[in-house]
């Protein structure tokens, strides 16, 4: 059984599961066994039609015990889930799934999480107990692991990639989309079929509401205003969580004061429902302008140049991992600045590509660790090791 964000519609965290849905199946198939996956989903019917997998809705108690009772263990994970800066109800119930699975005597692991911000200390104890009893943890960046330790935690952590650094691009899909594609060893976009001459740079950009007064939107809007005085480009909106990212997409077009009809290079695109669509179009993008997450983590996989917008420290740690800064913080976005910023990075793909190949290879190897021990804690139980 997956546990996970999974079924709201959010690209990176359908990605997440579809990473992870992905990595066990290899890991699966070279270990000799085969994997059955049960997704705890939002929207069941969707999660199905959408990977191919079981799925039960996660708000229903009676369908979620049955569905533990069959299963051989349970995957906790990935993305953000223990952290009560958007509530205070997440962690309670993701630490509630893993304990009943640890209650019905099945394994349970922690794949790839994000932890923290976790601003109430009465969590502390819980987490350190129920990680205490997990056969595996993992999380995705350093800090996390620190976080662990600080709430008294002395097991075995591993720190690996976010899972959807290991996600593969579907090439039928990316030969058959209609936008044009992206050549990954270079990141430069290449013209549409019958035009005689290149096409402008393709910026994507991903955003989102965060402060009160959407001063974040503002800045961004005029760093593209600026942008596209300095280059000529085209700018694509990518909605990482309709439909609000869609509504936060279309509050930057207007507040640069521009519309479909007097500036047709700039777009806010709709209907990438599938996290291969999404991926897609990133890898399309000669540059990603990101405040979602796995937006910057889309466009590191395809070796795109990325610039973060920094509202919560997981971009800061993912960037870390690069080494690199964040272009700009919604607490206060410096559009001169960070028009400039973006103009550099287009100008110097090739240096960045060089300077963080390595990094980038060592991080897509690393995303499958979690399915690889989990698959090999698997095979010694069934004597296979």
């Amino acid at each position: 059984m997956l546990s996970g964000y999974y079924g709201f519609g959010n690209s990176g965290d359908e990605a997440v599961l579809q990473s992870i849905l992905l990595a066990l199946r290899a890991e699966g198939d070279k270990a000799g066994l085969t994997i059955e996956p049960i997704v705890l989903s939002a929207d069941p019917a969707r999660t199905e039609q959408m990977y191919g997998v079981q799925a039960v809705h996660r708000m229903k108690p009676a369908d979620i015990l049955r569905a533990i009772r069959k299963s051989d263990g349970l995957i906790s994970g990935g993305g953000s889930l223990l952290q009560d800066a958007t509530g205070k109800l997440s962690i309670p119930y993701y630490l509630g799934i893993v304990r009943l699975a640890q209650w019905l005597g099945k394994p349970t692991f922690i794949y790839s999480q994000g932890i923290g911000p976790v601003n109430r200390s009465m969590y502390f104890r819980s987490i350190r107990r129920i990680f205490s009893r997990c056969r595996y943890v993992s999380v995705r960046d350093r800090e996390s692991a620190e976080l662990l330790g600080r709430m008294g935690y002395t097991g075995y952590v591993d720190v690996v990639p976010d899972p959807v650094m290991g996600l593969p691009l579907d090439e039928e899909r990316a030969v058959q989309a209609d936008a044009p594609q992206a050549q990954l060893a270079e990141g430069q976009a290449i013209p549409l079929a019958g035009t005689a001459q290149p096409n402008p740079p393709i910026v994507g950009v991903a955003v989102r509401y965060w402060t009160a007064n959407h001063s974040e939107l503002a800045g961004i809007a005029g760093a593209l205003v600026e942008l596209r005085r300095m280059r000529q480009v085209e700018v694509r909106f990518l909605p990482f969580h309709p439909p609000t990212d869609v509504e936060a997409s279309r509050e930057v077009v207007r507040l640069m004061g521009i519309s479909a009809e007097n500036a047709p290079d700039v777009s806010v695109l709709s209907g990438l429902d599938h996290p291969q669509e999404m991926l897609v179009q990133v890898a399309a993008c000669s540059l990603i302008i990101g405040m979602r997450l796995h937006s910057l983590i889309y466009a590191a996989s395809q070796q795109v140049p990325i610039a973060g917008i920094s509202y919560d420290p997981k971009i800061d740690q993912f960037l870390n991992r690069l080494e690199m800064k964040a272009a700009a913080s919604t607490e206060n976005i410096d559009s001169q600045a960070l028009a400039q910023h973006v103009a550099a990075l287009l100008d110097n793909h090739s240096e960045w590509l060089t300077e963080k190949q390595a990094l980038i290879n060592q991080l897509k190897e690393e995303a499958h660790r979690p399915a690889q021990q989990i698959m090999e804690y698997l095979c010694r139980e069934r004597g296979m090791a």
